[in-house]
């Protein structure tokens, strides 16, 4: 089946969507703000003969015209990190502050664990969890290229995940990058699409749901959960956090993002979703010439 067609009710602009869709993925990176300023590894690049864009909404990424961003010195010494601009969102919406806990609940291979880091100034705790030891690896080699100190490595399955290790404090706030059938990264990966089953967008999406109940149970009241994927399907998205609403005490609440994107949906093949599900943030690929993406923010209330 044509995967994408699919989508073609939620989509303002489809054929716009189909077109960037096709378009190969800007090279992106993100200064390392705990090794580095930005001027100095804009200076350090161009004095490379690379040629650096600022993106408009994140003061730390920049666009590269090279497609191998880690093919220079400031990358080997932990300066700059490859990491897709829309996938930088997430963190920022999450707001870490320094001193605070957080859970990162699926964080292999790092992109998401770091920037935390950073926005904390490398000063809290970071739990960065996953199920995948291989994949941990490659975060433990991440964090440490980078100079984080912060971050603390558990390797289980996050709809498990014991806070005994951590004196059975509650987090603060939780990131769940879940695991998703990976839509929205179709211009990074072409291939994607041709292996989308329905099966998978259904069997993935019980896996979200639980890591998502487990991020709200383990965040104290009052602290933030933020849900995201790179997916487009309403399965993986808007139902995940329907199904959540009802099991936990928590609420979804609006928030603002400097990219264009459209409100969740509240219905789709027949299901209707809790009407609070408008407060997500669906971003596509031809609205800010990035990948696909989903971001939502809820509050734990008890």
């Amino acid at each position: 089946m044509d995967v994408l067609e699919r989508y073609e009710p939620l989509v303002d602009d489809f054929e716009a969507f189909r077109a960037a869709c096709e378009r190969p993925l800007p090279a992106v990176v993100r200064v390392n703000t705990i090794k580095t300023t930005v001027e100095r590894a804009i200076d350090a690049l161009e004095a490379e003969g690379i040629t650096v864009e600022r993106t408009d909404w994140h003061p730390a990424l920049l666009r590269l015209p090279d497609d191998q961003p880690g093919a220079n010195w400031p990358y080997f010494q932990g300066w700059i990190y490859g990491q897709e601009e829309v996938s930088a969102l997430p963190a920022r919406v999450l707001d870490p502050q320094p001193g605070e806990r957080v859970w990162d609940a699926c964080a292999a291979p790092g992109s998401k664990t770091s920037q935390i880091a950073a926005l904390q100034d490398d000063d809290g705790v970071v739990v960065a969890t996953d199920s995948n030891l291989g994949r941990l690896s490659a975060l433990r080699t991440n964090t440490e290229q980078l100079g984080i100190t912060s971050v603390a490595v558990t390797n289980e399955d996050a709809r498990n995940h014991s806070l005994k290790p951590f004196d059975g404090e509650e987090y603060d706030r939780a990131l769940v990058d879940a695991p998703c059938s990976c839509e929205g990264t179709v211009r990074k990966n072409p291939d994607t699409l041709d292996e989308w089953t329905l099966e998978h967008v259904e069997g993935i999406a019980g896996v979200q749901k639980g890591v998502l109940r487990r991020g709200v149970q383990a965040t104290k009241a009052g602290g933030t959960v933020v849900y995201s994927t790179c997916t487009f399907a309403p399965e993986e998205n808007e139902a995940v956090l329907d199904y959540v609403l009802a099991a936990e005490d928590c609420r979804l609440v609006d928030f603002e993002i400097p990219l264009d994107s459209t409100a969740g949906v509240t219905e789709w093949k027949g299901e209707t979703f809790d009407p609070s599900v408008e407060k997500a943030r669906r971003i596509y690929p031809h609205h800010n010439d990035t990948g696909g993406f989903f971001c939502a923010k809820l509050e734990v209330t008890a």
